[in-house]
């Protein structure tokens, strides 16, 4: 009995998954509040009942959809620059990996983040609570790894939360360029971000490190 019950919990967390999944592609295109049980369990050709028990509420199917965006956006942005030296070379690194990740999309949408944080800004909630942790902890990276560039002298003293801020406005601007079909996005990107990573000097053989 035991083991049939393991089985039965597997199928059941494997299926959430799969449903999360394609939920992220679904707010990517029309934001969470697109979701239902009877359009998932359509597209899926799952039972809508059975849907509605592995999540229960919409707001669960919402919560479910942000955790499977943020786990994917670690997996193709975060991680693939984690072994990269801190500092500049990350930073490029993070800013590469999300143009791939927008560019290709990921998400048919393109950013998940930029479909939805505007939609739950004046929603307080755990779902509000949930895309805006995102959001803060993707914005103290990049404002991480310009300290770490500016501490080892690589660029100029920056005020690291308002560059990361600017970075980001950037990125989200950028997606919106992927959608309407702009070739030259990933040029203007690079060619922002080499505006706000300034070159430091190096004092003792008075030249600008690179």
């Amino acid at each position: 009995m035991s083991e049939r019950t393991d089985q039965r919990l597997v199928r059941g967390a494997r299926t959430r998954r799969m449903i999360a999944r394609h939920a992220v592609d679904v707010a990517s295109l029309e934001g969470l509040n697109g979701l239902s049980f009877g359009r998932l369990a359509a597209e899926l050709g799952l039972s809508k009942s059975g849907v509605q028990t592995l999540f229960v509420t919409k707001e669960s199917l919402q919560l479910a959809a942000v955790e499977a965006a943020r786990e994917a956006f670690v997996d193709a942005v975060v991680r693939p620059a984690q072994g990269v030296p801190h500092g500049v070379a990350r930073l490029r690194a993070l800013v590469d990996n999300w143009i791939a990740y927008a560019g290709a999309p990921l998400f048919p949408g393109g950013c998940f983040w930029v479909a939805n944080l505007a939609d739950f800004d004046n929603r307080p909630g755990p779902v509000h609570d949930a895309l805006f942790e995102r959001q803060e902890g993707w914005l103290s990276l990049i404002a991480a790894e310009l300290r770490h560039a500016a501490d080892a002298g690589e660029i100029t003293e920056v005020d690291a939360d308002l560059a990361a801020f600017q970075i980001d406005a950037v990125l989200c601007a950028a997606n919106i360029a992927f959608r309407l079909g702009d070739e030259n996005v990933e040029e203007k990107v690079r060619q922002v971000i080499d505006g706000l990573v300034v070159p430091g000097v190096d004092l003792q053989r008075n030249r600008f490190l690179r």
